[in-house]
């Protein structure tokens, strides 16, 4: 039988082409944006066996399709390594992830972290808790006051390295901040309140602050708590209460000044957390921050 030359000259080309083939690096993503920004990558790579990607923030990963939270602004350049065998292929895009508008920070704890939103309805307590954050006046410091139902609260510089019978809750930069009561601000689960002493003028402390879990609450209880404060309840603010829970016993008591926007389940995760009398948890949960740039 007579085999035509050509035809097996195309066949054996073709045949090495795609087993011998170097593999080729693509990628595409969506998402970006304003700081904390998350990004999903989606690899167009041929004929690759394994991805090496590196997202240009110092973190690395190896799926296939990978996402990434890019926790700072910045301009970043982010490589996939694509490898088949011993022959590879790479390709560098870049992604701008833009400052953010609003003021966050990260609260970081061994149960998950919280992204806190700061308002600026309350500028005094916002400014003071960043300037703090980036002073580092809370890192390790714990959430010494855990109340299952009501709130987790932290920021006592005495409780960094404190010894398990330490009293705590008495400490602070040495200075307190007027309170900034605004009616649109409330003790929702997941707002960030300032903790204060007894003060006729109802300052917070310049560094203790508490988060609020909550609980859900009726109408007869809400009626009570504006019968007692003076205070009237948007119809709106009515249907968080009931739906999702707070803690409107503390509305216009203390100051709230942020509110946690991800990472809601972390406070119920502190919150339920086995503790001894006066509150402080059996196990020392710390806390790290950072202001979200």
């Amino acid at each position: 039988m007579k085999v035509d030359l050509k035809y097996s000259i195309g066949v054996f080309s073709l045949l090495v082409m795609f087993s011998c083939g170097r593999p080729v690096a693509e990628f595409t993503y969506t998402g970006g944006g304003e700081a904390p920004a998350k990004v999903k990558f989606e690899k167009e790579a041929k004929e690759g066996e394994t991805y090496e990607w590196d997202f240009g923030d110092g973190n690395t990963s190896d799926e296939v399709s990978p996402n990434h939270r890019y926790t700072n602004s910045g301009n970043y350049t982010v490589e996939l390594k694509v490898k088949k065998g011993e022959k590879s292929a790479t390709k560098k895009k870049q992604l701008l992830v833009e400052s953010p508008e609003k003021c966050y920070v990260e609260i970081e704890t061994e149960y998950g972290n919280m992204l806190v939103l700061l308002h600026d309805a309350t500028p005094q307590h916002r400014d003071n808790f960043i300037k703090l954050v980036e002073e580092g006046f809370y890192e390790d410091l714990l959430f010494h006051r855990v109340i299952q139902g009501f709130m987790i609260q932290g920021g006592d510089p005495k409780s960094r390295k404190a010894k398990p019978n330490t009293r705590l809750g008495g400490g602070g930069p040495g200075y307190q901040i007027p309170a900034e009561f605004v009616d649109s601000l409330i003790h929702v689960k997941g707002a960030l309140a300032a903790a204060r002493n007894n003060n006729p003028e109802k300052k917070s402390s310049g560094s203790q602050f508490y988060i609020v879990q909550g609980r859900k609450s009726s109408d007869r209880d809400l009626s009570m708590h504006e019968a007692r404060g003076d205070y009237n309840y948007t119809s709106e603010q009515k249907e968080i209460y009931k739906e999702i829970g707070g803690a409107p016993q503390l509305d216009r008591a203390y100051t709230v000044f942020g509110m946690v926007i991800e990472g809601l389940e972390v406070v119920d995760k502190i919150a339920s957390v086995k503790t001894k009398p006066g509150d402080r948890p059996l196990k020392d949960v710390k806390m790290k921050m950072r202001v979200i740039r």
